[in-house]
Protein backbone atom coordinates (compact mmCIF):
# COMPACT_ATOMS: atom_id res chain seq x y z
CA UNK A 1 0.00 0.00 0.00
CA UNK A 2 1.01 3.61 -0.38
CA UNK A 3 2.40 5.49 2.60
CA UNK A 4 -0.78 7.57 2.77
CA UNK A 5 -2.98 4.47 2.97
CA UNK A 6 -0.77 3.12 5.75
CA UNK A 7 -1.26 6.42 7.57
CA UNK A 8 -5.04 6.22 7.18
CA UNK A 9 -5.05 2.70 8.63
CA UNK A 10 -2.79 3.57 11.56
CA UNK A 11 -3.98 7.08 12.46
CA UNK A 12 -7.36 7.92 10.90
CA UNK A 13 -9.78 5.12 11.77
CA UNK A 14 -12.10 7.34 13.82
CA UNK A 15 -14.27 9.63 11.66
CA UNK A 16 -17.58 9.94 13.48
CA UNK A 17 -18.06 13.46 14.86
CA UNK A 18 -18.06 16.63 12.81
CA UNK A 19 -14.69 17.60 14.30
CA UNK A 20 -13.17 14.22 13.48
CA UNK A 21 -14.50 14.35 9.94
CA UNK A 22 -13.18 17.87 9.44
CA UNK A 23 -9.70 16.83 10.52
CA UNK A 24 -9.82 13.87 8.12
CA UNK A 25 -11.05 16.06 5.26
CA UNK A 26 -8.22 18.53 5.83
CA UNK A 27 -5.69 15.68 5.72
CA UNK A 28 -7.25 14.38 2.51
CA UNK A 29 -7.01 17.84 0.96
CA UNK A 30 -3.34 18.02 1.87
CA UNK A 31 -2.78 14.75 0.04
CA UNK A 32 -5.12 15.53 -2.86
CA UNK A 33 -5.34 19.31 -3.46
CA UNK A 34 -7.82 18.63 -6.28
CA UNK A 35 -10.31 17.11 -3.83
CA UNK A 36 -13.67 18.90 -3.79
CA UNK A 37 -16.16 19.05 -0.93
CA UNK A 38 -19.83 18.93 -1.89
CA UNK A 39 -22.11 19.83 1.03
CA UNK A 40 -25.86 19.23 0.84
CA UNK A 41 -28.78 17.43 2.43
CA UNK A 42 -30.17 17.45 5.95
CA UNK A 43 -28.45 16.83 8.19
CA UNK A 44 -25.56 18.21 6.17
CA UNK A 45 -23.44 15.64 4.38
CA UNK A 46 -19.97 16.54 3.17
CA UNK A 47 -19.17 14.25 0.26
CA UNK A 48 -15.60 14.29 -1.05
CA UNK A 49 -15.06 14.09 -4.80
CA UNK A 50 -12.08 13.38 -7.04
CA UNK A 51 -12.60 13.64 -10.79
CA UNK A 52 -15.51 14.85 -12.88
CA UNK A 53 -18.86 13.21 -12.14
CA UNK A 54 -20.40 14.64 -15.30
CA UNK A 55 -17.92 13.06 -17.72
CA UNK A 56 -16.92 9.92 -15.82
CA UNK A 57 -17.90 6.54 -17.26
CA UNK A 58 -17.61 4.83 -13.88
CA UNK A 59 -17.95 6.19 -10.35
CA UNK A 60 -16.06 4.44 -7.54
CA UNK A 61 -17.40 5.13 -4.06
CA UNK A 62 -16.98 4.33 -0.36
CA UNK A 63 -18.32 5.93 2.80
CA UNK A 64 -15.76 7.59 5.08
CA UNK A 65 -17.92 8.20 8.16
CA UNK A 66 -17.64 5.67 10.97
CA UNK A 67 -20.05 4.31 13.55
CA UNK A 68 -20.64 4.16 17.27
CA UNK A 69 -19.22 1.14 19.05
CA UNK A 70 -21.94 -1.42 19.74
CA UNK A 71 -22.02 -4.28 22.26
CA UNK A 72 -23.06 -6.59 19.40
CA UNK A 73 -21.93 -6.82 15.76
CA UNK A 74 -23.87 -5.73 12.72
CA UNK A 75 -24.35 -9.28 11.45
CA UNK A 76 -25.01 -9.50 7.70
CA UNK A 77 -25.81 -12.59 5.62
CA UNK A 78 -26.32 -11.42 2.01
CA UNK A 79 -27.60 -14.79 0.75
CA UNK A 80 -29.71 -15.65 3.81
CA UNK A 81 -32.38 -13.01 4.25
CA UNK A 82 -34.35 -14.94 6.88
CA UNK A 83 -31.33 -15.29 9.15
CA UNK A 84 -30.54 -11.60 8.71
CA UNK A 85 -34.10 -10.55 9.54
CA UNK A 86 -34.20 -12.89 12.52
CA UNK A 87 -31.04 -11.35 13.91
CA UNK A 88 -32.43 -7.83 13.42
CA UNK A 89 -35.60 -8.81 15.29
CA UNK A 90 -33.53 -10.10 18.20
CA UNK A 91 -31.84 -6.71 18.44
CA UNK A 92 -35.25 -5.04 18.72
CA UNK A 93 -36.42 -7.17 21.66
CA UNK A 94 -34.55 -5.29 24.45
CA UNK A 95 -35.89 -1.95 23.22
CA UNK A 96 -39.45 -3.22 23.04
CA UNK A 97 -39.03 -4.58 26.56
CA UNK A 98 -37.85 -1.15 27.70
CA UNK A 99 -40.91 0.50 26.11
CA UNK A 100 -43.21 -2.02 27.81
CA UNK A 101 -41.63 -1.47 31.24
CA UNK A 102 -41.78 2.32 30.94
CA UNK A 103 -45.39 2.19 29.79
CA UNK A 104 -46.30 -0.17 32.65
CA UNK A 105 -44.56 2.06 35.18
CA UNK A 106 -46.30 5.21 33.97
CA UNK A 107 -49.69 3.51 34.05
CA UNK A 108 -48.96 2.38 37.62
CA UNK A 109 -48.47 6.05 38.43
CA UNK A 110 -51.93 6.77 36.96
CA UNK A 111 -50.57 8.59 33.90
CA UNK A 112 -53.13 8.82 31.09
CA UNK A 113 -52.77 5.73 28.79
CA UNK A 114 -52.20 7.81 25.64
CA UNK A 115 -49.53 9.90 27.37
CA UNK A 116 -47.84 6.83 28.83
CA UNK A 117 -47.58 4.95 25.53
CA UNK A 118 -46.20 7.95 23.66
CA UNK A 119 -43.74 8.69 26.47
CA UNK A 120 -42.61 5.06 26.47
CA UNK A 121 -42.21 5.13 22.68
CA UNK A 122 -40.15 8.34 22.85
CA UNK A 123 -37.86 6.89 25.52
CA UNK A 124 -37.40 3.76 23.42
CA UNK A 125 -36.45 5.80 20.34
CA UNK A 126 -33.96 7.87 22.37
CA UNK A 127 -32.40 4.62 23.59
CA UNK A 128 -32.21 3.28 20.03
CA UNK A 129 -30.54 6.47 18.81
CA UNK A 130 -28.01 6.53 21.64
CA UNK A 131 -27.04 2.88 21.28
CA UNK A 132 -26.85 2.73 17.47
CA UNK A 133 -25.76 6.26 16.56
CA UNK A 134 -25.13 8.56 19.52
CA UNK A 135 -22.75 6.41 21.53
CA UNK A 136 -18.97 6.73 21.68
CA UNK A 137 -17.10 6.30 18.40
CA UNK A 138 -15.84 2.87 17.51
CA UNK A 139 -12.05 3.11 17.56
CA UNK A 140 -11.64 0.07 15.34
CA UNK A 141 -12.99 0.50 11.82
CA UNK A 142 -10.48 -1.42 9.72
CA UNK A 143 -13.20 -3.15 7.72
CA UNK A 144 -16.10 -0.68 8.11
CA UNK A 145 -15.13 1.35 6.27
CA UNK A 146 -11.47 2.25 6.40
CA UNK A 147 -11.03 -0.60 3.92
CA UNK A 148 -13.29 1.10 1.39
CA UNK A 149 -11.58 4.46 1.85
CA UNK A 150 -8.17 2.88 1.30
CA UNK A 151 -9.42 0.98 -1.75
CA UNK A 152 -10.41 4.30 -3.37
CA UNK A 153 -7.09 5.91 -2.42
CA UNK A 154 -5.08 2.97 -3.78
CA UNK A 155 -7.14 2.79 -6.96
CA UNK A 156 -6.87 6.51 -7.64
CA UNK A 157 -3.13 6.45 -6.95
CA UNK A 158 -2.59 3.50 -9.32
CA UNK A 159 -4.46 5.03 -12.26
CA UNK A 160 -2.86 6.62 -15.28
CA UNK A 161 -4.15 10.03 -16.44
CA UNK A 162 -6.11 8.23 -19.16
CA UNK A 163 -7.80 5.98 -16.63
CA UNK A 164 -8.56 8.88 -14.28
CA UNK A 165 -10.28 10.67 -17.16
CA UNK A 166 -12.80 7.80 -17.28
CA UNK A 167 -13.47 7.66 -13.55
CA UNK A 168 -14.70 9.72 -10.63
CA UNK A 169 -14.33 8.94 -6.95
CA UNK A 170 -16.77 9.81 -4.15
CA UNK A 171 -16.16 9.41 -0.43
CA UNK A 172 -19.68 9.44 1.04
CA UNK A 173 -20.57 11.03 4.36
CA UNK A 174 -23.31 9.85 6.75
CA UNK A 175 -23.77 6.30 5.51
CA UNK A 176 -24.04 5.18 9.11
CA UNK A 177 -26.99 7.56 9.68
CA UNK A 178 -29.01 5.92 6.92
CA UNK A 179 -27.23 6.34 3.55
CA UNK A 180 -27.73 10.11 3.77
CA UNK A 181 -24.58 11.18 1.93
CA UNK A 182 -25.34 9.06 -1.12
CA UNK A 183 -28.96 10.26 -1.07
CA UNK A 184 -27.71 13.86 -1.09
CA UNK A 185 -25.41 13.17 -4.05
CA UNK A 186 -28.20 11.48 -5.99
CA UNK A 187 -30.54 14.41 -5.38
CA UNK A 188 -27.94 17.02 -6.30
CA UNK A 189 -26.92 15.27 -9.53
CA UNK A 190 -30.26 13.75 -10.56
CA UNK A 191 -30.51 16.01 -13.64
CA UNK A 192 -26.87 15.49 -14.61
CA UNK A 193 -26.94 11.79 -15.50
CA UNK A 194 -25.76 10.22 -12.26
CA UNK A 195 -28.40 7.48 -12.57
CA UNK A 196 -27.05 6.44 -15.96
CA UNK A 197 -23.51 5.82 -14.71
CA UNK A 198 -22.00 2.60 -13.45
CA UNK A 199 -21.36 3.10 -9.72
CA UNK A 200 -19.23 0.64 -7.75
CA UNK A 201 -19.39 0.98 -3.97
CA UNK A 202 -16.75 -0.57 -1.71
CA UNK A 203 -18.04 -1.14 1.83
CA UNK A 204 -16.31 -3.57 4.21
CA UNK A 205 -13.86 -5.22 1.81
CA UNK A 206 -10.94 -6.29 4.02
CA UNK A 207 -12.25 -9.21 6.11
CA UNK A 208 -12.95 -12.40 4.18
CA UNK A 209 -11.76 -14.38 1.18
CA UNK A 210 -15.07 -14.20 -0.69
CA UNK A 211 -15.52 -10.91 -2.54
CA UNK A 212 -19.19 -10.50 -3.39
CA UNK A 213 -20.54 -8.05 -5.96
CA UNK A 214 -24.28 -7.41 -5.77
CA UNK A 215 -25.57 -5.81 -8.98
CA UNK A 216 -28.80 -3.86 -9.12
CA UNK A 217 -31.13 -4.81 -11.96
CA UNK A 218 -29.96 -2.23 -14.50
CA UNK A 219 -26.30 -2.87 -13.70
CA UNK A 220 -26.95 -6.60 -14.06
CA UNK A 221 -28.47 -6.12 -17.51
CA UNK A 222 -25.86 -3.68 -18.80
CA UNK A 223 -22.62 -4.83 -17.18
CA UNK A 224 -22.80 -8.48 -16.10
CA UNK A 225 -20.57 -9.66 -18.96
CA UNK A 226 -18.03 -6.93 -18.30
CA UNK A 227 -17.79 -7.84 -14.61
CA UNK A 228 -17.46 -11.54 -15.45
CA UNK A 229 -14.57 -10.67 -17.75
CA UNK A 230 -12.72 -8.19 -15.53
CA UNK A 231 -13.38 -9.38 -11.97
CA UNK A 232 -11.35 -12.58 -11.85
CA UNK A 233 -10.18 -14.33 -8.64
CA UNK A 234 -6.58 -14.23 -7.48
CA UNK A 235 -4.91 -16.82 -5.26
CA UNK A 236 -7.22 -17.92 -2.45
CA UNK A 237 -9.66 -15.09 -3.12
CA UNK A 238 -13.01 -15.83 -4.70
CA UNK A 239 -15.16 -13.44 -6.74
CA UNK A 240 -18.93 -13.88 -6.46
CA UNK A 241 -21.24 -12.12 -8.90
CA UNK A 242 -24.80 -11.83 -7.63
CA UNK A 243 -27.90 -10.14 -8.99
CA UNK A 244 -29.86 -8.10 -6.45
CA UNK A 245 -32.76 -10.55 -6.76
CA UNK A 246 -30.60 -13.32 -5.28
CA UNK A 247 -28.52 -11.39 -2.73
CA UNK A 248 -28.69 -8.12 -0.85
CA UNK A 249 -26.17 -5.72 0.60
CA UNK A 250 -27.40 -2.64 2.50
CA UNK A 251 -25.08 0.18 1.47
CA UNK A 252 -24.84 3.36 -0.59
CA UNK A 253 -25.17 1.73 -4.02
CA UNK A 254 -28.86 1.18 -3.22
CA UNK A 255 -29.60 4.79 -4.27
CA UNK A 256 -28.29 4.39 -7.83
CA UNK A 257 -29.88 2.56 -10.76
CA UNK A 258 -26.57 1.11 -11.97
CA UNK A 259 -25.20 0.53 -8.48
CA UNK A 260 -22.93 -2.37 -7.53
CA UNK A 261 -22.16 -3.16 -3.90
CA UNK A 262 -18.83 -4.83 -3.11
CA UNK A 263 -18.08 -6.55 0.21
CA UNK A 264 -15.70 -9.19 1.59
CA UNK A 265 -17.32 -12.12 3.36
CA UNK A 266 -16.44 -15.22 5.30
CA UNK A 267 -18.27 -18.50 4.76
CA UNK A 268 -19.78 -20.94 7.27
CA UNK A 269 -21.02 -24.44 6.51
CA UNK A 270 -24.50 -23.76 7.89
CA UNK A 271 -25.06 -20.03 7.53
CA UNK A 272 -23.29 -19.44 4.23
CA UNK A 273 -21.65 -16.09 3.51
CA UNK A 274 -21.52 -13.68 6.42
CA UNK A 275 -19.97 -10.57 7.98
CA UNK A 276 -19.76 -10.58 11.77
CA UNK A 277 -17.36 -8.09 13.38
CA UNK A 278 -18.26 -4.60 12.17
CA UNK A 279 -19.48 -1.94 14.62
CA UNK A 280 -17.51 -3.57 17.43
CA UNK A 281 -14.00 -3.45 18.90
CA UNK A 282 -13.23 -6.64 16.93
CA UNK A 283 -13.30 -4.77 13.60
CA UNK A 284 -9.54 -5.06 13.17
CA UNK A 285 -9.11 -7.45 10.22
CA UNK A 286 -7.38 -5.85 7.28
CA UNK A 287 -6.21 -8.11 4.47
CA UNK A 288 -4.12 -6.07 2.05
CA UNK A 289 -4.53 -8.80 -0.56
CA UNK A 290 -8.22 -7.91 -0.80
CA UNK A 291 -7.36 -4.29 -1.53
CA UNK A 292 -4.76 -5.28 -4.11
CA UNK A 293 -7.25 -7.58 -5.85
CA UNK A 294 -9.95 -4.92 -5.99
CA UNK A 295 -7.54 -2.34 -7.35
CA UNK A 296 -6.33 -4.72 -10.08
CA UNK A 297 -9.79 -5.77 -11.25
CA UNK A 298 -11.07 -2.19 -11.12
CA UNK A 299 -8.18 -1.03 -13.28
CA UNK A 300 -9.06 -3.73 -15.83
CA UNK A 301 -12.71 -2.72 -15.78
CA UNK A 302 -11.84 0.95 -16.26
CA UNK A 303 -9.71 0.07 -19.28
CA UNK A 304 -12.60 -1.91 -20.79
CA UNK A 305 -15.11 0.94 -20.59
Amino acid sequence: MTDFSQEILSSWQVRKTKKQKTAFIQRMQQQFPQLRIESSGFPQSRNLILGDLDTAQVVYTAHYDTCAQLPFPNFITPKNMWLYLGYQLLLVVPFLALMFLVNWGLKALSVHPVVSIWAAYLIMMIAVFFVFMGGPANKHTANDNTSGVITLIELYSAMTPQQRAKAAFVFFDNEELGLLGSAALRSRHKNRGIQEKLLINFDCVSDGDHIMLVLKKKADIAYWGLFAKCFQPEGSKQILLEAEKSAFYPSDQKHFDHGVGVAALNKGKRIGYYMDKIHTSKDTAFDENNISLLVNVSLRLTDCL
